[in-house]
């Protein structure tokens, strides 16, 4: 019987569903309790989740949502796996990642990642043929450390990556260009790495 080994996740971040769903039910469950315990009867106050739950389909699900659903990010040590996407780590340049972790940099920006603020952000994951593709992040930081501290670990060491950077050379990643225009509502082509 072969022994199968289960994928230990790195990092993981959910589409934020029931994040907001909790606060949905959160702001109207408020409303109710105001409404039927100070202002009017509890008969008036039902009202008020039978309105969040008309309203959360629409503005709920298909307005706060539906356009971060693509969010969801699972990283383990054989791949980035983006919604039901994978991405194995032989595609991604290591070397890159601990290099500019180590330096404290990012591709992006000038910005010393350790700064980043936890916001919506696009952290771009540099590929081995001179590629890059961005995955958007809820707290872009966060991810960056765990990512680079397994890049590090992979390629061997902060001695092993600064010797290797120094010796080899590597195009510098370039983000994906956009698919056409005809092709609207579609991620752009950094998917296409996947197929």
């Amino acid at each position: 019987m072969a022994m199968t080994e289960k994928r230990r996740a790195l990092y993981r971040q959910g589409s934020g569903f029931w994040r907001m769903t909790a606060k949905w039910v959160l702001v109207f469950g408020a409303l109710c309790l105001l409404d039927g315990g100070l202002l009017r009867s509890w008969s008036h106050a039902v009202v008020w989740p039978m309105i969040g739950l008309v309203l959360w389909v629409p503005f709920g699900i298909g307005v706060v949502w539906y356009p971060r659903k693509d969010q969801r990010v699972e990283l383990t040590a054989r791949e980035l796996r983006v919604r039901r996407k994978r991405l194995p780590m032989e595609k991604v340049n290591l070397l890159h990642v601990a290099r500019l972790w180590l330096e404290g940099r990012s591709t992006a920006d000038d910005q010393p990642v350790r700064e980043w603020r936890r916001c919506d952000r696009v952290v771009w994951v540099p590929l081995r043929d001179g590629r890059a593709f961005g995955v958007e992040f809820r707290d872009p930081a966060a991810f960056a450390k765990v990512f680079g501290a397994f890049a590090v670990a992979a390629v061997g060491g902060p001695d092993i990556v600064r010797a290797r950077a120094a010796a080899e050379t590597y195009p510098d990643p370039l983000p994906m260009r956009p698919r056409p225009a005809d092709d609207a509502g579609s991620w752009p082509a950094l998917l296409d790495i996947f197929d």
